[in-house]
């Protein structure tokens, strides 16, 4: 027998605990010669890009596995568990700010001109979150500082590259993003058991819409029906054509006249197929995929409200004035959260949606029994 020692370890070595306990200094030589209020400031900053780190992760292994030319379906539990965990992460990661606001405007003030011209748009984990959930970065990005691109503000102080926007760059070639693997995975559902590669699966669903627009406009006209004879007659107009738009809003949706005519066939598709998904969660074959769509919401608003918490932060500490890196501040940030949204389809499926006993019947139900494997 070998007389090897075993191997051994700590918690602190695995941990790594003394390397981790002395990056908290900022720009001084050593950690007492900070107030506490910036080691709190610092370690706080720190544990978000740890969380960053580990979403990064998840998000990466959902993408993998959605993007994927089949998905196995006894592999969507393992998805679900990656977006339940990147739900968890941004949750705490609000809840995190609390912490910050122990800090006073005062207290922060005494250390916030070390800050300058660092800031927050300058985390390269957080702009890798973006790209990788599918941010439309050309069409919705706003500029950190007027007129310049986020991309600058990652350049290193004296205008080269640097680690933060090789980060960036890298992602961005990383392809494809989150949101183009879930949209080509929907692309592929079948909608009343046709898929994509039939020859006649244009025409069957658009029947499958023309079907359920019907369906949606019956109740949207009893609604309307109902609401307009207790109103007096006066508002009756206003209220009536508020509705016949909601019925029109909803082909318009469906049909995907809002994208340019190259563009429609496919996401008229992707669209349908969330709906479909949504409105027959019932049949064994749709139960995790809905189970999914549900759960890319919900992170997604998540996302969305760890924005809007971290601008209330802000504004509480710093008011409304200028950011540390020449931002507008507040307004940046509250503008990031009413503009930055990913999957804006899944959220518009809610709006058509009507009650059950309204749904025109599902065909090829057979089509939709568990099946397993790849």
């Amino acid at each position: 027998m070998s007389d090897a020692p075993k191997h051994t370890t700590t918690y602190w070595d695995y941990i790594r605990v003394k390397e981790l306990l002395s990056l908290q200094t900022g720009l001084a030589g050593d950690e007492s010669e900070l107030a506490s209020d910036e080691v709190v400031f610092i370690t706080v900053h720190q544990v978000y890009e740890l969380w960053f780190k580990l979403a990064l992760k998840d998000l990466e292994a959902a993408r993998d596995h959605f993007a994927q030319p089949h998905v196995p379906d006894d592999r969507m539990a393992g998805a679900c568990r990656k977006l339940e965990r990147l739900l968890v992460i941004f949750r705490l990661a609000s809840d995190h700010f609390p912490l910050i606001e122990t800090l006073t405007t005062r207290d922060y003030l005494e250390f916030r001109d070390k800050l300058f011209p660092a800031n927050g748009g300058q985390s390269a984990q957080f702009r890798e979150l973006e790209i990788l959930f599918g941010l439309d970065v050309e069409n919705i990005r706003l500029p950190y500082v007027t007129g310049g691109s986020f991309e600058e503000v990652l350049r290193s102080p004296d205008g080269s590259t640097g680690w933060s926007l090789e980060r960036v760059k890298a992602r961005q070639a990383d392809r494809p993003t989150f949101r183009e693997a879930i949209d080509a995975w929907l692309y592929r559902t079948p909608i009343e058991g046709s898929t994509p590669d039939r020859a006649d699966d244009a025409a069957r669903t658009d029947a499958f819409i023309d079907a359920y627009l019907a369906a949606h406009r019956k109740a949207i006209t009893e609604l309307a029906d109902n609401v307009l004879a207790s109103v007096p007659a006066d508002e009756a107009p206003t209220l009536k054509a508020r509705y016949d738009a909601e019925i029109e809003q909803a082909a318009h949706f469906l049909r995907a006249e809002d994208v340019d005519e190259a563009a429609r066939p496919h996401r008229r598709r992707v669209r349908t197929a969330a709906l479909y998904i949504e409105i027959y969660r019932e049949l064994p074959l749709l139960a995790w995929p809905r189970k999914v769509l549900d759960l890319i919401v919900a992170v997604e608003q998540a996302f969305v409200s760890y924005r809007q918490r971290h601008a209330r932060m802000a504004e509480r500490i710093i008011g409304r004035r200028v950011g540390t890196g020449g931002s507008s501040g507040v307004d940046y940030l509250d503008q990031t959260a009413l503009a930055y949204r990913i999957f804006p389809d899944l959220w518009a499926v809610r709006t058509v949606l009507v009650r059950r006993d309204l749904l025109p019947d599902p065909s090829h139900t057979e089509e939709y029994g568990f099946r397993y494997g790849g």
